[in-house]
């Protein structure tokens, strides 16, 4: 009989991770986790800032449409606070900058949205459980969302807007990203696009998400190993041998791999991964954005703004004052265009919506240039769905993804991480048994 150091070794101490060695573990399992940051977290990141205040650098906010969080929340008692209600909007088309209450930014996007999602709840009917994808959906899948969006009778100023709201939920260009995806996200939500604009940009943990990832922590007993990276998992026998940079081996029943796609390709699998998962990490996803922080100096009042993709930062909204400024949140559709820890750049960007405006410093992380994440949060491209729900929904030998990436309901979201790791662990406590 073959020996093993562990029953599970779990590759990514991310949400996903974490959760999944807390099922594990409290099931009995032997697990290793390895994680190659110095931290565990992932895409999602609490930690002080330069600003004056403890920052998300990533993954942020949670809503009650959102079943497998607000599970842990209730769980752990977490308290939540809200995101301010801006009151005052600025809105782009062409070369112009436009203003008024916050909610006629939404008065202009209804039409627009709700065309580009009005099927979504009938090809969805159940988000949470489609696999395997049905024909009618993967005849979609070809289409880009900004395809969807070219089909629509929009005015200029409902098109900027329009492909700006797309572009801020992809975390990248309409052009790339795929139109089932948006319909995946507001089916969640019923269809409604309001609904899941509060669920993408409302409720946050108080004390950051840390603090939910350390309360899941905390519940386990696995063996946890930081800056560990994995090179190559071999799954050929009656279990797996990773292999890390440092040239030591683990060997294990069953492996957990938590990897966004844009850096799974990174680890050598023997045999390899099935040809349809392996090449749609050749390709990559979506999400090529940025998110910052700014602090703004004096009060700004509670304001957000909304712009095409060709903006730099095309969204940001007010979230905090700290002594007298105001701290932002903004994103932008490409990394290349703008660098998030240069504070003139950031001012340079902002003050194409307001060109007095002063920035004191900025904090954030270019996720997508960073070699173990290589993207924001999950977003698929086109002729990607079925690939990516074929290799989550099975056991590849005994290798296991799991993961935000590999969602069946909340893809994107810290949801889809807990939902994702909850599956794989049952599938891989029964392969244990």
């Amino acid at each position: 009989m073959t020996t093993f150091d562990h029953d599970v070794v779990i590759v990514g101490g991310g949400f996903a991770g974490v959760t999944a060695a807390r099922e594990l573990t409290q099931r009995g399992a032997s697990v290793l986790l390895l994680e190659a940051r110095d931290r565990l977290g992932g895409r999602t990141w609490t930690r002080p800032s330069e600003l004056g205040k403890d920052l998300e650098i990533g993954g942020t906010w949670v809503h009650w449409t959102q079943p497998h969080i607000w599970a842990e929340i209730a769980r752990y008692d977490l308290p939540l606070v809200s995101s301010p209600v801006p009151e005052r909007g600025l809105w782009k088309v062409g070369d112009d900058i436009r203003t008024g209450p916050a909610e006629r930014i939404f008065e202009l996007l209804d039409a627009g949205m709700s065309q580009t999602v009005d099927r979504a709840a009938e090809l969805l009917p159940h988000p949470f459980k489609f696999t395997p994808v049905s024909d009618e959906l993967i005849a979609l899948d070809h289409i880009s969302i900004a395809d969807k969006i070219a089909e629509l009778d929009l005015d200029e100023e409902q098109w900027a807007l329009v492909e700006g709201m797309w572009g801020l939920n992809f975390s990248g260009y309409p052009t790339n990203g795929a139109y089932t995806q948006a319909l995946r996200w507001a089916a969640l939500t019923a269809g409604n696009w309001m609904l899941l604009f509060e669920a993408c940009a409302t409720y946050k943990l108080e004390h950051g998400t840390k603090s939910l990832l350390d309360a899941i922590a905390s519940q386990s007993t696995a063996d946890v190993k930081l800056n560990s990276c994995v090179t190559r998992i071999d799954h050929a026998g009656d279990g797996v041998v990773a292999t890390l940079t440092d040239g030591s081996t683990i060997t294990a029943r069953e492996a957990i791999v938590t990897l966004p796609l844009n850096v799974l390709g990174t680890i050598d699998f023997g045999p390899e991964l099935p040809h349809a998962i392996a090449s749609i990490a050749t390709e990559g996803q979506a999400s090529t954005g940025v998110k910052v922080w700014a602090r703004i100096e004096g009060d700004i009042g509670r304001v957000a703004a909304l712009g095409p993709t060709s903006c730099a930062l095309n969204f940001f909204q007010y979230e905090y004052t700290v002594d007298g400024d105001s701290l932002i949140v903004a994103f932008g559709a490409d990394n290349t265009r703008i660098d998030v820890t240069d504070r003139a750049e950031v001012q340079d960007a902002l003050r194409q919506w307001i060109p007095e405006i002063e920035v004191l410093a900025v904090d954030g992380h270019d996720w997508v240039a960073d070699p173990l994440s290589g993207q924001t949060w999950p977003m698929l491209r086109p002729n990607q769905l079925d690939g990516v729900q074929a290799a989550a929904a099975t056991a590849l030998g005994h290798v296991h993804l799991a993961g935000s990436d590999y969602a069946e309901g909340w893809a994107g979201f810290i949801d889809g991480a807990i939902e994702s790791a909850m599956k794989v662990s049952n599938r891989v406590l029964h392969a244990l048994s």
